[in-house]
């Protein structure tokens, strides 16, 4: 997440001058133009600061993206409402949503646009196999980007200082399923699959590696990919070994339909899968199939947070339709930026970096501190199973 902010509208020579510039001097140039929008602007004219927001939009998990968008947007536009003031000037922020269709390629294209755009910093993305690509172009720009729903380990390993996220990460969401399966489940065979993206496979990896250090033995490693519908095959050579239990690392567009063939053909080991599966929506796709599945959410369930039925209303309220899974994340995301942006008391996208380390906010996901390298220092991971098709807190793992 690094560099560059929006302009004064009124300032179109300083545009002029930023598109002219090469990629290192467009970033240094973003950075000065910004601060000579924001002296040249008169106290009673606002300044637009952009935030970017990158999701999929389009697509088998668009529901998930735009849950994500909301989130965002439900906090630009409460701290519009609220009035901003930076280093004397009035700021008006404005949400830069953009498609990556979760697609790593998209997603680097998006990150460029992004970096275009000149926003302060990005919330985003929400797949890890399309943060991890994207990390690379914001941490050229100094841009901070932070992602709501990447939960993949390498993501913050990259060396880079721009990466952030506002959950747990999959080193510590993978081994508490594993000591699900094994502890509560007594499960000793575990078939595990994953749709072959650095969201999926890690996860799944993450789960192995705990499964067996609990005595249990994968029977079966098998790969599918995220566009798959049909697992029969898949399913069937699971079904000759045995299982106890199945992990599916992938997501909920995905993950549905397994467990729906999973039970067509009489198969009836427990699934785990981890918060791509974890949704409302994955009831629809399951079916009746959908009470043999136990998930994760790499955070506090929204019904055990604090602020979280203050939320849920706003949210409901606002959009008419109910939260899925990680817009919370999103809308915390967007005001620890604005945070960084006050103790900064600055708009331009290097000072907000610098900001960024030292954060300690309470938001409605609970209290957000980052370890050096951009990871949350308190974590929860929640597990879940589905009543009437609807998500029921099984227990809470703190981290």
């Amino acid at each position: 997440m690094r560099v560059k902010f929006a302009y004064a509208v009124s300032i179109a020579a300083a545009v002029a001058m930023l598109t002219a510039c090469g990629k290192k001097q467009d970033g240094e140039a973003g950075a000065g133009a910004s601060a000579a929008a924001a002296s040249a602007a008169p106290a009673s004219e606002a300044i637009v600061v952009k935030i970017g927001h990158a999701a999929p939009l389009t697509g088998g998990i668009a529901h998930l993206g735009k849950d994500n968008e909301n989130g965002a947007r439900l906090a630009v536009e409460e701290i519009n409402a609220q009035g901003l003031t930076i280093d004397g000037h009035k700021i008006d922020l404005q949400l830069d949503a953009q498609d990556d269709a979760a697609d790593p390629k998209t997603g680097t294209a998006v990150a460029q646009k992004l970096v275009d755009d000149h926003v302060v910093a990005v919330v985003g993305h929400l797949n890890s196999g399309v943060s991890i690509p994207a990390s690379k172009v914001y941490s050229d720009a100094s841009i901070v980007q932070m992602s709501p729903s990447s939960t993949n380990p390498a993501y913050t390993q990259q060396g880079f200082k721009t990466t952030y996220r506002v959950v747990a990460t999959d080193a510590q969401q993978g081994p508490a399923l594993a000591n699900y399966a094994t502890n509560a489940l007594g499960a000793k065979r575990i078939a595990v699959v994953d749709d072959a993206t650095a969201y999926g496979k890690g996860l799944a990896d993450e789960f192995a590696k705990t499964a067996e250090a609990n005595g249990a033995k994968v029977v079966t490693r098998e790969a599918t990919n995220d566009r798959a519908t049909d697992f029969r095959a898949i399913l069937t050579k699971i079904k000759s070994v045995h299982p106890d239990a199945i992990m599916f690392g992938g997501m909920d567009a995905t993950g549905g339909p397994f467990a729906k063939q999973a039970a067509a053909l009489g198969i009836r080991a427990k699934i785990l899968g981890g918060d791509g599966v974890c949704t409302d929506k994955v009831g629809e796709l399951a079916g009746t199939a959908v009470q043999n599945l136990v998930c994760s959410e790499a955070g506090l369930a929204l019904s055990k947070m604090d602020r979280g039925a203050d939320f849920e209303k706003k949210y409901v309220d606002r959009f008419h339709t109910p939260v899925q899974i990680y817009a919370p994340f999103t809308y915390d995301a967007v005001y620890v930026i604005v945070d960084a942006m006050k103790r900064a008391n600055s708009i331009e996208a290097p000072k907000v970096l610098a900001a960024m380390p030292s954060t300690d906010y309470h938001g409605v996901i609970g209290r957000i501190a980052f370890d050096d390298k951009g990871d949350l220092k308190e974590g929860a991971i929640t597990l879940y199973d589905f009543k009437d098709g609807k998500k029921a807190v099984l227990d809470v793992v703190k981290m």
